[in-house]
């Protein structure tokens, strides 16, 4: 069912007409993002903050951060985590430090990093012991990105941190510190450069390690600079041929210093974010095929929604960090179905999507490419793949062979192309079975 064909944007683009027209203005994005800022609780406006947090306050934000799972949790070598163990989790947590006044600070990511539940680098797993799913990582925070600080941990390796859609823990040394203006206007400041490619990195700036091939994902935006406000020598490379970027630099003591940066032009970015159309929607998602799943943004990679708010993020569409948050939002135009929706009803509903929409199923949600033969197909990133087979038994007679379903299971572990109707969860339980709604961003 699967063809080669099926692997490119310009195969399913082939199937749409008026690829090219503008979906959403610039102005209209920025009120849609408004109108979801205002919908969804999960999401805040890191300017709308106070000044500082009570004790209560910071208190229920740390306890909904780190909160200890209801099921138990596994190192990779197969134990499990004892109750010493997490208590020293929890200390770490530094809740006896928490003041009745605890000032709320700011900062920007100086390198993409890790999002945590707990202030640690252990990995642990649920009890399926999938190791690649590390169930302490969260997300990821990416360069030049603004962030709240809201509390140190105990070792004072690790800040509690609040980006626009996500709560967690994020390692100090990845962060600068700065007044809460300097931050905020960071990201309003015009002209800007953004990620258009899965990734791009800076210039290698042996002067400068720091900022030396930095790893900047789809998505990420950055101030633009000149050479009015440079010069002719960037750390030692004329610039004629790159973009110059302001990017911000942590300084020993935590403080946050801004330096310029170079991006070759022949990296995927775009001056400005891209025109929102459905061709740059499909083209932009094309560009992660094959790569690795990376729950949480976990191997400097990306998982289902991860995947999904880097495509829109080339646009400028915000929107919330977790597929339920995602799909039961009401942002957007939705299409809803219950328990009671029969397959026909969502086939229908499919059938009516726009390429470029997106379907969701219980902590899963995919991007929506059109039909080809008669059968849906959609990009996502996957971890793990089953759908049945036919195997041929003897039947009463032996020379007459009985084909028998048979349920495959086996693992994509990537952004991949899949027809819809075949997945299956289980034998009992098909990603049909569990859609529950189709969004579409238009």
């Amino acid at each position: 069912m699967l063809k080669t064909d099926h692997l490119t944007a310009d195969f399913w683009l082939t199937k749409v007409a008026d690829a090219d027209q503008l979906l959403l203005t610039n102005a209209q994005i920025s009120t849609r993002n408004k109108d979801t800022f205002a919908r969804q609780s999960e999401m805040t406006e890191l300017a709308s903050l106070a000044d500082s947090l009570t004790a209560a306050a910071l208190s229920e934000r740390i306890q909904k951060a780190s909160a200890t799972p209801a099921q138990p949790r596994f190192y990779a070598d197969g134990t499990a985590l004892s109750a010493q163990q997490w208590r020293a989790y929890q200390r770490n947590l530094n809740t006896e430090g928490v003041q009745a006044d605890n000032p709320v600070r700011f900062a920007l990511v100086v390198k993409r990093t890790d999002l945590r539940s707990m202030p640690t680098t252990d990995r642990v797993h649920n009890e399926t012991m999938a190791l690649d799913l590390d169930r302490f990582q969260e997300t990821a925070l990416f360069p030049g990105e603004a962030i709240a600080v809201l509390h140190r941990s105990r070792d004072n390796n690790w800040l509690l941190v609040q980006n626009y859609h996500y709560t967690g823990w994020v390692q100090a040394k990845d962060v600068a510190l700065g007044n809460r203006q300097q931050v905020l206007d960071y990201a309003k400041q015009q002209p800007f450069l953004v990620v258009t490619g899965a990734r791009a990195v800076t210039s290698f700036t042996p002067e400068m390690p720091a900022i030396s091939q930095l790893l900047l994902d789809m998505g990420t935006r950055l101030p633009l600079l000149s050479t009015k406000d440079t010069g002719h020598n960037v750390h030692g490379q004329n610039p004629h041929a790159s973009y110059i970027v302001k990017l911000p630099l942590r300084m020993p003591d935590g403080s946050l210093e801004f330096t310029p940066a170079l991006i070759a032009r022949q990296q995927d970015v775009s001056e400005g974010y891209l025109p929102y159309t459905t061709a740059n929607i499909l083209q932009q998602a094309f560009k992660f095929l094959g790569d690795r799943y990376g729950w949480g943004h976990d191997y400097d990679s990306r998982d289902c929604t991860g995947f999904i708010i880097e495509i829109y993020r080339s646009f400028g569409i915000l929107m919330p960090r977790n597929s339920g948050q995602q799909g039961e939002g009401s942002y957007g135009r939705n299409v809803r179905f219950t328990s009671q929706s029969s397959h026909e009803d969502k086939l229908a509903a499919i059938s009516s999507a726009q390429p470029g929409d997106l379907i969701y199923r219980p902590g899963h949600v995919m991007l929506y490419l059109g039909k080809d033969d008669g059968e849906p197909f959609v990009i996502h990133s996957v971890h793990d793949l089953a759908y049945f087979t036919t195997t041929a038994e003897p039947g009463a007679d032996s020379n007459v062979a009985v084909t028998q379903p048979a349920l495959y299971r086996g693992i994509l572990n990537g952004v991949a192309v899949t027809p819809l109707t075949p997945l299956q969860l289980t034998a009992d339980s098909s990603y049909l079975d569990k859609i529950y709604a189709i969004k579409s961003l238009r």
